[in-house]
């Protein structure tokens, strides 16, 4: 079997496995020199390509969206650890990555399996010196020890729950327990980064969809998350049936569910708003015609519209169309002069098609009032 061969099939594989991008399915597009290689951000912004590649393919586990499930006759194929870290500074060297994202089918008893993915990060930092950015997969159930070696060799290590709460787990992964083959360990990690000062950080994804989970259950996870485990990022991927698992014939769930997901998350992490002003529909769910933060907007008349010369910073975080970096420039461009009108909003970035209707300007409406009235004669829900 040739080194070729392995790699065409373990990237393929990976390519379920979210690190980076987001948003609109553009995690599912791989770079252009191979199908395992991903123009991807760092948590620091920098952007770099992502050699991104499973351990192996074989899978004691029988999830039922899964192509690399027990139950599949498909050809299984495996790396060795040095064979796998030769591999990656060969491509290192010739400058066609820089970063590794390793993750695994459970092709082993959990420690037995979660030790080669490790042997391989030790390699590099070892034996080849490498100091650039790795990130580990944390297999279900892997014990405290092999825990603590990967927030030792990893910049971020991420288990992935993919549903948002055990009963919609059982759905599509009746071999994983939540709670104590998941939830556990990232608590674990959590505990770990902290006594150790590491600044490793970790991630988990959640396939969207898969269990007939409405938005809110996840998002309800996801504040949790973020507020108790102190997770870096949430990951959302849209559900895709695959051929020869018990899902394929469901349908897929539309990208743009996805897309509204990392807009509250965003909504979230750095706009500071809460869960409990999310607005979902009698289901449960984002509404999928307009963007969060604007169905927020528009309910939330009592609040609209403020003076952008005057509004604070986290009132104007609330306007559509204004984000962070603007809000900034906005409290800046204030410093030496009143604003005056939509043109000098428009010069620093901001959508002044979406904002103008709840701002004033010294104290005049931005724009005549017939485009909120349009926007409140269209249907969100």
């Amino acid at each position: 079997m040739n080194t070729l061969e392995k790699i065409e099939a373990l990237g393929k594989s990976a390519q379920y496995d979210i690190c980076a991008s987001c948003g609109k399915g553009a995690s599912r597009v791989s770079g252009p020199l191979g199908k395992w290689i991903y123009p991807s951000v760092l948590p620091d912004g920098k952007n770099i390509l992502m050699f991104k590649v499973l351990m192996s393919n074989y899978c004691l586990k029988d999830c039922s969206y899964c192509v690399n499930r027990n139950s599949v006759n498909s050809r299984h194929y495996s790396f060795k650890p040095d064979e796998l870290a030769e591999l990656f500074m060969k491509l290192f060297f010739k400058r066609l990555v820089h970063a590794l994202f390793l993750s695994s089918a459970v092709f082993a008893e959990t420690d037995v399996a979660m030790e080669k993915m490790i042997n391989v990060a030790e390699i590099l930092r070892f034996k080849y010196k490498f100091k650039g950015y790795i990130h580990l997969k944390i297999l279900p159930g892997t014990s405290p020890e092999y825990l603590q070696k990967a927030i030792q060799l990893a910049q971020r290590v991420s288990v992935n729950l993919e549903a948002p709460n055990p009963k919609r787990l059982k759905q599509i992964a009746n071999g994983k327990d939540f709670h104590k083959d998941l939830l556990l360990r990232m608590k674990w990690i959590k505990s770990l980064v902290e006594k150790s000062g590491s600044t490793t950080d970790q991630t988990t994804q959640f396939m969207v969809g898969a269990a007939n989970e409405p938005d809110k259950e996840i998002l309800n996870t996801t504040d949790y998350l973020y507020k108790d485990l102190k997770l870096s990022r949430v990951y959302f991927s849209a559900f895709q049936p695959l051929r020869d698992t018990p899902f394929e014939s469901f349908s897929p769930t539309p990208l743009i569910r996805e897309h509204r997901l990392y807009q509250v998350d965003f909504l979230f992490r750095k706009y500071g708003f809460k869960l409990n002003e999310i607005i979902f529909d009698e289901s449960g769910n984002l509404p999928l015609k307009e963007d969060p933060k604007m169905v927020l907007a528009l309910n939330s008349p009592d609040k609209f519209p403020v003076e952008i010369n005057k509004a604070s910073k986290s009132e104007l975080l609330r306007v559509p169309g204004i984000g962070p970096k603007s809000a900034s420039l906005i409290l800046k461009m204030r410093t030496k002069s009143k604003i005056k009108n939509l043109g000098e909003l428009r010069k620093i970035g901001i959508v002044a098609k979406r904002s103008a209707p709840f701002i004033l300007i010294n104290g005049r409406q931005a724009e005549r009032n017939q485009q909120l009235s349009l926007i409140n004669n269209q249907s969100i829900f």
